[in-house]
């Protein structure tokens, strides 16, 4: 492979015959072979993807003037958001690149809020231990601290191992819906109550279940509350490209109230280009992911999210139900959606692990405790008995113990 520029042009075949060459090594999401980074809503979803993407895709969602049809696909995103969330005429947001800007948004705000009407100097930030690490990514970034609330034995955040950990200095609290190790949703009512009585605002990340949870609970499964319904809940961030079935990449951070908003915009005009502002973090926004999570929500409706909600949580239930029929392994806790953690008090589950990757499973690896980390897609529901075939084959068949580590993001190995 070249590693440095060719002197002499090419072809758009011989280009995309190079890269096909290279992706012989990914992951098959095609055929349902990875547990997620991709979600896998079928090919009529694929197409409209594809085609709202090539309709935008030099476009710029930098200058809403020129662009003006970006600027309401974003709003009607943003205010489908709203109500899904049960926020109302109360609630307004933006859109991000994804979980880890829209959370990072939600902190600034915070942070901004605090400073400016408590008068807090520095700020803390107060989440459940198994939070995104974006948070902490987002404490750092932005100069303030952060504290974990512990995890008990069941692998849950409780209110009261929170309470004490809020101060003056607690610019934001912190509940997952769920939670991205084990799929449970956080006391919510619970935690925003002790936060609402401090005055400190509280956020859901929702980066996960935002666009999912919604139609599970349609479906008639019983959730605990977690949206704007809950008293003291004033932002939640949820991603579009997971199970909205969007493009990468595409979220939502949203605000109640939206005057909340005034605190997360950025603008400067001291320069000779003019005013320059942005809602978010991002100056050029491409358009394809905006264009494409747009096209998607109109496209499925919510018939169609429902239906292919029920694929997902069909395929979840099979996968519980043949896990905990094998002796030897388990699910750790008890996810509320499409989330199992596959662990075992007696194997070595990553060296379990390896035995499915040489099958051609891809997953994420989790420590403390050890597991594989699988997220349902609507079309895992066709290969689930497929998998459970091969982990028995994998139980039975691995080597004493994993030389892989756990990781999750991009590979910095070699740069730390």
């Amino acid at each position: 492979m070249a590693r440095t520029l060719p002197k002499t042009s090419s072809t758009v075949d011989a280009v995309m015959d190079d890269m096909r060459a290279m992706q012989t090594r990914d992951g098959n999401y095609r055929a349902s072979r990875t547990w997620g980074l991709i979600y896998n809503a079928g090919p009529e979803v694929d197409a409209v993807l594809h085609a709202a993407a090539d309709l935008t895709l030099k476009e710029n969602a930098l200058n809403p003037f020129v662009f003006p049809s970006l600027k309401d696909m974003q709003r009607d995103v943003v205010s489908i958001a709203a109500d899904l969330f049960h926020g109302g005429e109360e609630a307004g947001g933006a859109m991000t690149s994804g979980g880890t800007e829209s959370i990072f948004m939600a902190v600034k705000t915070a942070r901004d809020k605090a400073r400016a009407e408590r008068g807090v100097k520095r700020g803390k930030l107060v989440i459940p231990r198994t939070s995104h690490p974006a948070f902490i990514k987002a404490a750092h970034l932005l100069d303030i601290d952060w504290v974990h609330v512990p995890l008990r034995e069941d692998l849950r955040t409780y209110a009261e191992d929170m309470a004490p950990l809020l101060d003056d200095e607690t610019v934001l609290a912190v509940g997952g819906a769920p939670n991205y190790p084990f799929g449970m949703i956080d006391p919510i009512t619970e935690m925003a109550a002790l936060a609402m009585e401090r005055n400190i605002p509280f956020h859901v990340d929702a980066c996960l279940g935002g666009f999912m949870l919604p139609w599970v609970e349609r479906l008639g499964i019983e959730l605990p509350l977690w949206d704007f319904r809950v008293p003291g809940v004033t932002s939640i961030s949820a991603d579009l490209h997971k199970y909205g079935f969007a493009i990468k990449g595409a979220s939502v951070v949203m605000h109640k109230p939206k005057t909340n908003m005034r605190y997360q915009v950025f603008q400067f005009g001291d320069w000779p280009g003019g005013i320059y502002g942005t809602q978010a973090f991002q100056g050029t926004k491409p358009a394809p992911p905006i264009a494409a999570a747009w096209a998607v929500l109109h496209l499925l409706g919510e018939e169609g999210y429902v239906k292919l909600a029920g694929q997902t949580m069909e395929a979840v239930q099979r996968l519980i139900a043949g896990v905990n029929a094998m002796p030897d392994v388990h699910v750790w806790g008890e996810p509320n959606m499409s989330v199992v953690a596959i662990g075992s008090r007696v194997h070595d589950i990553l060296a379990v692990g390896d035995a499915l990757n040489a099958k051609g499973w891809h997953f994420d690896r989790q420590e403390g405790p050890a597991s594989i980390h699988l997220m349902a897609s609507p079309t895992h529901a066709a290969i689930v008995d497929e998998f459970l075939s091969d982990l028995r084959e994998a139980l039975d068949n691995h080597a004493g113990a994993s030389t892989k580590a756990a990781t999750y993001g991009d590979d910095v190995s070699k740069l730390a």
